[in-house]
């Protein structure tokens, strides 16, 4: 296995294919983190919520964080990591166009709504709201890498290639491939 690292051009394309992520806001000095659904275009993550614990952190502390991977097994994998700002489209005239842009964004990819638009109920028993809000994340950094099955160790060295050309097996390795002791 290889972990290669993403250009930011890379780590936004592969961005613009995932639907699903971790959203991460804080409030002082608490963390918390979210499961969300999301649409990109250009450098911008756009998503809908109603309003929440994570509604409330981001417009008291607009910096966020999200993580998105996409896990084919534990040797072929992608994760990416990015922060930005957070921008609430609220329902006034001024964002009508954004926040249209958004929803036509959001309702191609299936369950789009959720978890943002099921109906939840408090730890009082009385039920949140369904008021719909639409928001979107400047994307201002963004990193990804990427998990590759290296052809090299698949079958041994190729075209020519000595063992000594091989990378030296990291510890692991050399403990996994020593043979048990007979007792």
């Amino acid at each position: 296995m290889i972990i290669q690292e993403l250009t930011k051009e890379e780590s936004l394309t592969l961005l613009k294919g995932m639907n699903l992520g971790r959203l991460a806001c804080v409030s002082g000095t608490q963390p918390y983190i979210v499961p969300i659904h999301f649409v990109v275009d250009d450098h911008y993550l756009y998503g809908f919520s109603t309003v929440g614990k994570k509604i409330e952190w981001m417009r008291a502390n607009p910096h966020v964080c999200v993580e998105a991977d996409e896990i084919v097994s534990r040797h072929q994998w992608i994760t990416l990591v990015l922060t930005g700002m957070y921008q609430e489209l609220t329902d006034t005239p001024e964002w009508l166009s954004v926040r249209v842009f958004a929803h036509e964004l959001l309702q191609k990819r299936a369950l789009w709504w959720e978890p943002g638009y099921v109906q939840t109920v408090l730890s009082d028993g009385t039920q949140r709201p369904l008021l719909p809000l639409y928001y979107r994340i400047h994307i201002m950094e963004i990193s990804g890498r990427r998990a590759v099955q290296d052809s090299r160790f698949a079958s041994g060295p190729k075209d020519g290639a000595s063992a000594s050309a091989l990378p030296a097996p990291g510890l692991l390795q050399r403990m996994f491939a020593r043979k048990p002791v007979k007792s």
